[in-house]
């Protein structure tokens, strides 16, 4: 579905009598029933066409797992998205307490209850599949003990299987539109480690491969589990079950017009990672005439009609919900049906074979350890002009860049001004984003110590800072409509965080300092640096890291948005000098040291010997050191100026007190001070 117009409005149903049992979603029923049904034959279908169901000539597992692995993860998908779909809608789109709420709420937990064992049946027959074996043979268990947990598919179905159990768990206790959105959020979480599983493991392309895969399966989850949780509780829209007993009527046309914005942010994101998924495992359009090729065409010829439907949802059914509920309701069903014919074409092309080859021929062997070709040789105008995207924060940032510049517009709209000077700071630091994480410093940056220190340094140091600067709370409280029904958009979610506990921990200055310079010596000194730079999931995660806890220190000392904590200026350059000097301490501590840190890394995927490793390792040391001073010192300035700018308004908040009461601080001042002058005369 299509984002409709927000201002898409229509009358609520009439209530019943208090106590009436809401209508039984028997509509619901028979759209996942149509929508399991087709998935599974189309999966079915799918990989008979492509060759996935013929018998492997080596270790073949037998009929029931050639057949049986794709019906189970159609069920395991579908009840992924019903999970994903009902806990987002009752975090961000129903308002609580209604009974539209609790039923998305409980449809979610029992679908998460679903999607955790199926899962666990996902993990034996593909564990079967892998090793050959049936759970009858000699050793199996142990066999299938040893596929969970040391082999990377192995425990990445695991890893969802007992997330998914969490999920469940989470959902059936939650309460609150808090329990909620922990609950959609891990949910969320649940989908990434089957993104490091099938084709993306082995892809040539391994970084893209897996984020387009991880962005793919949360759009697509999203998009269909929404839909089918808003079909689910719209019968209950306009129902209040007892008088006097606190819950909310929920207007279907509002809704729908919410997960509507949701769906089109979907549809984006499903088509943009499809694209890059497809070109990454086709490598040319000469490859849609093969089986695997011919199976996204169908694909995208579906996600077409889904496109349509929306169109369709957007200018015909959802202005007129409040007159005809059950056209749209009908529409939506159909378009769950085809929904579940595209996850089952999504399962077929899981299982079958591709075009290219997983590992492709002839890459050397530093290519294959880094997941894209390796770059020429490191110099000045490389580091500028050579690219490595990195499709995950390119989405990141495109999307915090442009919904800025929409708040903006739409406070200037409505009449309203905005600093220019924030909305700069605010692209810069979008551009900065762009530059450490999809150009040089990222081509370079898992290659040589000293470039992972240099990028480092910019993501934790001159990313967070214009971001900072830019005010962004400050900005979506201004321009972002709050809500009145009960429900939480972007608004209340930003409220709720900044004043929640943990933002008030974490956000605390002393804690802010230790997480930004202390992360230092447990990052580097643990296993963690050597994982971050073998893993992507690692690696993606170093970089949230480094970005979150350098805009907390910043937000800390330089912060124009409200924050739980800013402290008086002495105290903040005193932080900052501290931290300085910590900084100074590590770099020296990396040039003076004689032990390789990930040597074994930078030795596969640089070709350099232990001498060279340490010498770079030592200019590393001297990068945190000197060029890691420079955002600190400006950071100083920052502080400096701002100290200044405060003390002049307070001045001019003086002046214009004096103004309205005639000085009256001054004139209690001088009367005080005559007072004590009587007492000392009568004294004498």
């Amino acid at each position: 579905m299509s984002s409709p117009s927000s201002s898409a409005t229509g009358s609520v149903r009439p209530a019943p009598r208090p106590g009436a049992r809401p209508q039984r979603p028997a509509l619901v029923l028979a759209a996942v029933g149509a929508a399991l049904v087709t998935a599974v034959l189309l999966a079915l279908l799918g990989l008979a066409l492509s060759g996935g169901l013929r018998p492997s000539a080596l270790l073949d597992p037998g009929p029931l797992v050639r057949w049986g692995l794709p019906v189970v993860r159609v069920v395991h998908d579908l009840a992924a998205a019903v999970a994903v779909g009902g806990l987002v809608l009752a975090s961000v789109v129903l308002p609580a307490p209604s009974a539209a709420w609790t039923r998305a709420v409980r449809i979610g937990a029992t679908a998460a209850g679903v999607w955790a064992v199926a899962a666990l049946l996902v993990l034996v027959l593909t564990a079967m599949d892998v090793l050959g074996a049936a759970p009858g043979a000699p050793g199996f268990g142990a066999q299938l003990g040893q596929f969970a947990t040391e082999i990377d598919l192995g425990r990445a179905l695991l890893a969802t299987t007992v997330l998914a159990a969490v999920v469940a768990t989470i959902g059936a206790a939650a309460t609150s539109m808090t329990g909620a959105a922990a609950g959609a959020v891990l949910s969320l979480v649940a989908l990434l480690p089957l993104s490091l599983s099938g084709h993306a493991a082995g892809s040539a392309s391994h970084m893209t491969a897996v984020s387009s895969l991880g962005m793919h399966l949360v759009g697509v989850t999203l998009w269909v589990g929404g839909l089918v949780v808003l079909v689910a509780v719209a019968p209950l829209t306009g129902v209040r079950r007892g008088a006097g007993a606190g819950e909310k009527v929920v207007d279907l046309a509002t809704v729908t017009a919410r997960y509507s914005t949701i769906a089109l942010a979907c549809f984006g994101l499903v088509a943009l990672s499809g694209v890059v998924n497809a070109a990454v495992r086709l490598g040319g359009f000469g490859a849609l005439g093969s089986p695997y090729g011919l199976l996204v065409v169908a694909k995208v010829v579906l996600l077409l009609v889904l496109a349509g439907l929306g169109v369709w949802h957007r200018r015909r059914t959802v202005p007129t919900i409040g007159r005809s509920p059950h056209a749209f309701l009908r529409l939506a069903a159909v378009e769950v049906a085809v929904m579940g014919a595209a996850l089952g074409l999504g399962v077929a092309l899981s299982r079958s074979p591709t075009p290219v080859p997983d590992a492709a021929p002839g890459v050397s062997p530093a290519a294959e350890l880094l997941g894209e070709a390796v770059p020429p040789p490191l110099s000045t105008v490389n580091w500028f002009v050579q690219v490595s995207p990195d499709l995950l924060w390119l989405v990141v940032g495109a999307t915090v860049l442009v919904g800025y510049l929409v708040l903006v517009r739409r406070l200037r709209r409505r009449g309203d001004r905005w600093p220019v000077g924030r909305t700069l700071w605010w692209v810069l630091g979008c551009v900065l984003l762009f530059f450490v994480t999809s150009g040089g410093p990222a081509a370079y940056g898992r290659l040589t110590f000293s470039s992972h220190m240099l990028q480092h340094m910019l993501l934790t140091m001159a990313v967070p800072v214009p971001l900072v600067l830019g005010a962004p709370v400050t900005l979506v409280m201004r321009a972002v409509p709050s809500r009145r029904d009960g429900s939480r958009g972007l608004r209340e979610w930003v409220l709720t965080l900044a004043h929640s506990r943990f933002l008030g921990v974490v956000g605390h200055p002393l804690v802010a300092a230790v997480l930004f310079a202390g992360s230092l010596i447990v990052f580097y000194y643990s296993p963690l640096f050597e994982l971050a730079l073998r893993t992507h999931v690692g690696h993606e995660l170093m970089m949230v890291h480094f970005i979150g806890t350098g805009y907390l220190f910043a937000s800390c000392l330089v912060g124009v948005d409200p924050g739980p904590h800013r402290p008086a200026y002495p105290l903040r350059l005193i932080l900052l000098l501290a931290t300085m000097g910590f900084h100074a301490f590590f770099g020296v501590a990396l040039m003076q040291g004689s032990g390789l840190l990930a040597g074994s890394w930078f030795a596969a995927v640089s070709g350099l010997d232990g001498p060279a490793l340490l010498a770079d390792q030592q200019k590393g040391g001297g990068i945190a050191w000197g060029i890691g001073e420079v955002p600190t010192v400006l950071l100083l300035l920052g502080v400096a100026v701002a100290w200044s700018r405060s003390d002049g308004r307070e001045v001019r908040r003086r002046d214009r007190a004096a103004d309205r009461d005639g000085d009256r601080d001054l004139a209690e001042y001088n009367a005080m001070l005559a007072r004590m002058a009587d007492r000392d005369r009568q004294g004498r």
